[in-house]
């Protein structure tokens, strides 16, 4: 029986107590991108002040402090918070993830394979790019090392995603669009 209350994909996912999103779409992206901004030039102003890095080390420096934050803040969140479309105030986070389901709504049903890619990646990727970060400012020898392993957990998590989703039928998103972008 489907359930008209949500705007996932199947329309039968069981969502007991959904809370549609309080915010647009562009509410939701406007904050994120310019917060993104933000970090990319504080970290390319900071480096900069920082000894003789190149630039593409300060480069490395800003995408790896955006990424780093973004699986902390973001996927830490989602990982953590089972009950995000429940979530009956604007609260930022949760309306991100509201919104993110329309594209992959095996985030919103909780599905199993996903919520352990993403906890991981909150967990220990995250902390590894801000190690990276750090490693990268003060020339550690494991910098290199290390932005590989985080590199292959991302190539690793991608994999698990959509093969995944290839294998379940791929039948989880609203759009293309939502899907791919």
């Amino acid at each position: 029986m489907a359930d008209p209350s949500h705007p996932y994909v199947p329309r039968d996912l069981s969502l007991p107590g959904y809370v549609p999103c309080f915010l647009s779409q562009a509410e939701i992206v406007a904050p994120y991108l310019g917060s993104s901004v933000l970090v990319v030039v504080a970290i390319w102003l900071i480096s900069g002040r920082i000894g003789r890095i190149s630039k593409t080390d300060r480069l490395l420096m800003c995408w790896w402090a955006f990424t780093g934050l973004t699986h902390i803040i973001l996927e830490g969140y989602f990982a953590f918070s089972p009950d995000f479309f429940k979530v009956n105030t604007p609260h930022y986070l949760a309306e991100i993830w509201k919104e993110y389901s329309k594209g992959d709504s095996r985030y919103v049903g909780r599905d199993p394979g996903v919520v352990t890619v993403e906890g991981i990646t909150a967990v220990l990727e995250g902390p590894a790019c801000l190690l990276a970060v750090y490693a990268i400012a003060t020339k550690k020898s494991y910098s290199y090392i290390l932005q590989f392993a985080v590199c292959l957990g991302q190539l690793y998590g991608c994999l698990v995603y959509f093969i995944t989703a290839y294998l379940q039928g791929d039948n989880f998103s609203t759009n293309e669009f939502y899907y791919w972008a």
